[in-house]
Formats: structure tokens, sequence, C-alpha cells
């Protein structure tokens, strides 16, 4: 195959001649470039980053009377109604979450203590607590990543019925 031989020699060539051509020296002057005033960047300045992978649901309370109730969805996805509550709904969904930012640094995550939903028809509840499976010191893994689930408490008081809404703002910022 004498042809591709014959086409790098060529490029080889003026490669060595554009090496060989002596270069003018460059300034030695150390004041004479504009100096860099921002801090370089590094790879733990990575910001973090939130992912809502699921949202928390309650699905469906059946409600045994016009009194109060309370009704917990465990992170792990466990149900429990109590008072006016018979059951929760076969669909209900603990939120899942997952934080990415850098590899193995210790996180603080804030979550609301109570949280106010609001219904179509005007109506308001509560979730009293979020529950979260988080440990105590929560670190991001060796990818970057930390997922973790939330549950919580909702209390009902007199008549709930119809479709509620609200926000669950989560803060998360590097130990």
């Amino acid at each position: 195959m004498p042809g591709p031989r014959l086409a790098l020699i060529p490029l080889a060539v003026a490669l060595a001649a554009v090496i060989g051509q002596p270069r003018p020296a460059l300034a030695q002057c150390r004041l004479c470039d504009t100096p860099e005033t921002a801090a370089p960047e590094r790879e733990d300045d990575r910001p973090l980053e939130i992912a809502i992978d699921a949202d928390l649901d309650f699905d469906r309370l059946l409600l045994a009377s016009n009194g109060s109730g309370r009704a917990r969805l465990g992170p792990d996805g466990t149900r429990l109604a109590s008072g006016a509550i018979a059951s929760i709904g076969g669909r209900a969904m603990v939120a899942r979450v997952t934080v990415r930012g850098m590899p193995g640094r210790p996180v603080s995550i804030d979550l609301p203590a109570r949280v106010e939903l609001l219904g179509l028809k005007g109506g308001r509840l509560v979730i009293e607590q979020l529950i979260s499976d988080l440990g105590d010191q929560p670190k991001l893994d060796s990818n970057g990543e930390l997922t973790f689930r939330i549950g919580g408490e909702l209390t009902l008081d007199g008549e709930a019925d119809g479709d509620y809404r609200g926000s669950v703002p989560i803060a998360v910022d590097y130990l």
C-alpha cells in the first residue's frame, strides 16, 4: 500500500518545516499582561442541583366521618390512618429527591416544618410534619449524588372534599 504512506510523507515534511522555523521570543515582562483577578474555577466549586424525581401524593383519603383525622405516609411507603380517616389510597407515593454536586461532600438539607396545601374550591389542609429517610449527616456519594425520600403527616379537620396542592421548599448547601 504505497498510497497511504506517500500521502503522510509530505505532511510530515511540512510539519518539520514549520517546527524548524525560529520563533520570536515571548515577552519576559510579568507586568505587561493583564492580571487574572478571578479565582480559578475548581472542580469542588460544582454547584448543587436538586431534582424532584417523584412528588409527594397522599392519593385519596377515605373519610369515615366529619371529624378530624391524620394520614401518615412514611418515607418507606408505609401508610397509617387514624381518627376520621379510614384509609389512604393505594396509589399514594412518597416524594423522591436527588441532589447532585461534588462527590464525597457533606451537605445540609433543610425541609420546612409544615406545608400548607390549597384546595381548588378554596379549602386548606396542612402537612404538619415532613418525614425523610435522610441520615444525621447526609453526604454525596462517589458519583456526587444523594437520593432520599420524603413522606409526611397530614391532618384533616371537618370537611375536606376536593383536590389540594402545595409546594415543599427544599434548601441544600455544602457543609
